[in-house]
């Protein structure tokens, strides 16, 4: 009976060694999946980020030129605003100084409304 029990025991153990290599090998089977996993993401990280690299220069050099068409829009409107506030200077400087001037000479002296009559006109 010793004999099966130690045959028994032995059978337990070649299995539980047998185990432990399936469970190894699955660890590392894991370990590769993740590893492979990692390498396929960073090679569709690395894909992405070119493709909108790419997008945006397209778009940046689309619209570079935009940039200076659009400026030179705004320098020709701020241009022909200045011009328009000069000639509209002009033409109205001189009725703006004859009026500043008549303004001037022409001081008529009254008393102020809270001024008490008499008191100050003796």
């Amino acid at each position: 009976m010793s004999a099966q029990n130690s045959a028994g025991i032995q059978a337990l153990l070649e299995a539980e060694k047998e185990a432990g290599k399936i469970v190894q090998r699955a660890r590392q089977y894991r370990v590769e999946r993740l590893k492979e996993a990692r390498k396929e993401a960073d090679k569709e990280i690395q894909a992405l980020k070119q493709q909108k690299v790419a997008e945006y220069a397209k778009y940046e050099k689309e619209h570079a030129g935009n940039k200076d068409a659009f400026a030179a829009k705004i320098d020709a409107e701020t241009e022909a605003r200045l011009v328009q506030t000069v000639v509209e200077f002009e033409k109205g400087k001189d009725d703006v100084v004859a009026k500043l001037i008549a303004a001037v000479t022409k001081v008529q002296p009254t008393l102020h409304k809270n001024a008490i009559k008499g008191k100050y006109n003796a």
